[in-house]
């Protein structure tokens, strides 16, 4: 990333999951965007995930089910297009991407990210995921303006529709 030491926050879990109901990230989240005024808030998955294979495992998992959860919900929203990639490598590679995918729009969901860049135009959400094979960080090209004028119909947690306005000015 280029960058120096104290210059990127970071939170780590299984699978890269943004759960709202999880108030370590949400806390994390909230705390860098409103107290550390990030500019960028990165999504980082990567290949070969454990937490992904754990969820794509038919088996009780105990206290990760509730957790391994939120993945198979990426599975059956994206259940056609997994589905018809035989092989099983390149299927949770995919899953991955469309983890990180998923995760980046629960964080452009929360009220913090969106109020603040209502007010500054910042912070962006990107997904990236690192190929550990080869060592290089992925950009999955995440259109955040798109992405948040996509769900405020929904999820417009400011009762501004400033995202969609701006577009036309």
């Amino acid at each position: 990333m280029g960058a120096k030491p104290g210059e990127v926050f970071v939170h780590r879990n299984i699978a890269n999951v943004v759960n709202t109901l999880d108030m370590s990230s949400t806390a994390v989240i909230q705390y860098a965007v409103e107290h550390l005024k990030v500019k960028h808030i990165i999504v980082c998955g990567h290949y070969n995930c454990g937490g992904v294979k754990a969820a794509m495992t038919p088996q009780d998992l105990g206290l990760l089910n509730p957790w391994l959860r939120n993945i198979r919900d990426v599975y059956r929203l994206h259940q056609t297009e997994l589905d018809s990639i035989e092989d099983e490598s390149k299927r949770y590679d995919r899953l991955v991407e469309l983890n990180v995918q998923e995760q980046c729009i629960n964080v452009i969901k929360m009220a913090c990210v969106q109020e603040r860049y209502i007010l500054e135009e910042q912070p962006i959400v990107h997904g990236w995921v690192f190929d550990l094979r080869t060592g290089k960080i992925i950009d999955l090209e995440i259109d955040f303006e798109k992405t948040l004028k996509d769900i405020q119909k929904i999820y417009n947690l400011t009762g501004s529709d400033w995202v969609m306005s701006r577009k036309t000015k």
